[in-house]
């Protein structure tokens, strides 16, 4: 099985993402979804909720499954036994930052990173921007999936 991890924080799930995942599952015979755990970060949404978002958003899609981890993301690839890392690159930045982190997984494991380029219509969104919009009551359901539905913050 063709199986890959799809890393980050999700806080919250973007478009952009969501795009990712989507074009995803048509390489991969499994895209597990897998939410880091730092504690030291501060996040705007729960765990709980940023799970919520995105298992309802692919909740039509068996390919999905959507965890949570801590510690190194190549640990976890070994720990269910995924071959791939599954990243999305918006721009060269995105491209350099990643590059330096496949470089070192590889160094640590066998695990290869695939890199997809971001759709055109969804390059510019970063949930730290939805998450500004978000703050000053902006219309953030255009950057978002529709299961990102926020009754209060």
């Amino acid at each position: 099985m063709k199986r890959a991890i799809f890393p980050g924080s999700f806080d919250p799930i973007t478009n952009g993402h969501y795009d990712i995942i989507k074009r995803g599952v048509k390489l991969f015979d499994e895209v597990i979804v897998a939410i880091g755990i730092n504690a030291d970060k501060k996040y705007m949404f729960s765990l709980e909720e940023r799970k919520r978002f995105i298992e309802e958003a692919f909740k039509d899609e068996p390919k999905v499954k959507v965890t949570t981890y801590s510690g190194l993301t190549v640990d976890y690839c070994k720990e269910v036994q995924a071959k791939f890392i599954l990243r999305g690159l918006r721009n060269p930045a995105d491209f350099e930052f990643e590059k330096a982190i496949a470089h070192t997984n590889r160094r640590l494991s066998k695990i290869e990173t695939v890199f997809l380029l971001t759709a055109a219509k969804t390059s510019y969104i970063a949930s730290s921007i939805v998450r500004d919009v978000i703050r000053n009551n902006g219309d953030y359901t255009v950057l978002v999936p529709d299961s990102v539905r926020i009754t209060s913050k």
